[in-house]
């Protein structure tokens, strides 16, 4: 389950990353890695934008036990 996490959490930044680049300079990372211009989507980005999708539903759903797998010894829990 940890790889699942780590390319789930792979997928997420990569989504942020291309909006961030669609907010503030009207790019599109995805489309331009698959030749395509602004706006334009193919059926492989299309795969691309849906697994960046599910990758972020699957972390906001599954927070609590990704953080669970990751837990190290103490060392994520609050002091008390």
């Amino acid at each position: 389950m940890k790889k699942l996490d780590v390319v789930a959490a792979v997928l997420v930044v990569i989504g942020a990353l291309n909006w961030g680049l669609v907010a503030v300079a009207r790019f599109d990372l995805v489309a331009a890695l698959f030749g395509m211009k602004f706006g334009q989507v193919s059926a492989l980005s299309a795969i691309v934008y849906g697994l960046v999708a599910l990758a972020g539903l699957y972390q906001a759903v599954g927070f609590k036990a990704i953080q669970q797998r990751w837990h190290v010894s103490g060392s994520l829990q609050p002091s008390r």
